[in-house]
């Protein structure tokens, strides 16, 4: 076992941290989790990423960010406390900050793809993920819309669950990225009830929630008030929400999507299931833009991801906030924790 940490128990597997866009943010804000480790309680994670990019990265900023490379997942906590661990995913090319380079692409991949690897084998306790340019992506043959799926594909499970959570709001669209109206032609009663239920089962196994209560949102102004504004409420929304139920799930709706978010309503439920996009990450990002987290729900192991971009247009300069990277390090030590 790990020596114990001085603010709690160490995990009995460090945490993995993939590059993600080597021209975005994602290497100076996970350097700066790193100088953060103490003051924030980090438990110890390592990087797979380029030594390389790391290292020039630091220097171009000014920073005194010492790193180590490991071989095993494991000396990472021999290290964490002295040093950055980076488990080396070499890059053919380091970019300059905010120009992505076309060829790294299979080195963002491959870091995805080992980080799974290591969960699966219990080297790591959890993926977190940095924010990825699926542009450069899609050029290199990238064929998901996003880490989620691809997370997924890795893990032989073709409909993971997005969660959007922090401290004060958990949101689960059921339709993500897609027109508006694509969305709607999307939905059905199925893909609401098994959503729903994959957050009903990870809320208790991952997130230590005995009786988790879901709020199901309504797809149209006021649930379609009795039918009068469409009756996708009653045709679709309704029936899956009785299927929950007829599980033994505390699910309630649809409801009113304009009166679900306000401090009382949100007392009432441990996650609001949205209809579309929109309707789950404007509530979260209004009432907790910097320390949101993107949590991929339904998979055999546990993944988290700042709930931001690439920030091209801040990337090389050191202004990057830290705070929505510290905030899934942290959810994911506590979700590796619960998980059962």
């Amino acid at each position: 076992m790990p020596p114990s940490n001085s603010a709690e128990q160490r995990l009995s597997a460090p945490l993995a941290l993939t590059m993600g866009e080597p021209a975005g943010i994602g290497g100076e804000i996970a350097m700066q989790a790193w100088l953060r480790r103490q003051k924030d309680g980090l438990q110890p994670f390592f990087m797979l990423d380029d030594t390389g990019r790391l290292k020039s990265l630091a220097e171009q900023l000014g920073w005194d960010v010492p790193m180590q490379a490991i071989a095993e997942p494991d000396e990472a906590f021999i290290a964490f406390d002295d040093a950055l661990p980076v488990l080396p995913v070499p890059v053919e090319k380091i970019p300059l900050p905010g120009q992505p380079e076309p060829a790294n692409a299979s080195a963002v991949m491959r870091a995805i793809e080992i980080a799974v690897e290591l969960c699966q084998s219990d080297r790591a306790a959890a993926i977190v993920t940095n924010p990825i340019h699926k542009a450069a992506l899609y050029a290199a043959g990238f064929k998901y819309p996003g880490q989620t799926e691809f997370l997924g594909a890795l893990c032989g499970q073709p409909l993971p669950v997005m969660m959007l959570a922090s401290d004060r709001l958990r949101v689960v669209p059921v339709t993500i990225h897609m027109s508006l109206r694509q969305s709607i032609e999307t939905l059905t009663t199925e893909l609401i009830f098994e959503t729903a239920r994959t957050t009903a089962m990870d809320l208790r196994d991952k997130f230590g929630i005995a009786q988790p209560r879901l709020a199901i949102a309504g797809l149209n102004p006021h649930a379609g008030e009795s039918g009068s504004m469409g009756t996708e409420d009653i045709d679709i929304v309704a029936p899956a929400v009785a299927r929950l139920q007829a599980e033994g799930i505390a699910a309630v709706g649809p409801l009113p999507p304009d009166t679900m978010f306000h401090e009382a309503a949100r007392a009432e439920y441990d996650a609001a299931i949205c209809m579309y996009h929109d309707q789950a990450l404007i509530p979260i990002k209004t009432l907790d833009f910097d320390s949101g987290v993107n949590v991929t729900l339904g998979l055999p192991i546990i993944r988290t991801s700042p709930d931001h971009g690439t920030a091209f247009d801040i990337a090389g300069k050191g202004i990057a906030r830290p705070d929505s990277l510290i905030a899934a390090l942290k959810l994911a030590a506590r979700m590796a924790r619960y998980r059962r």
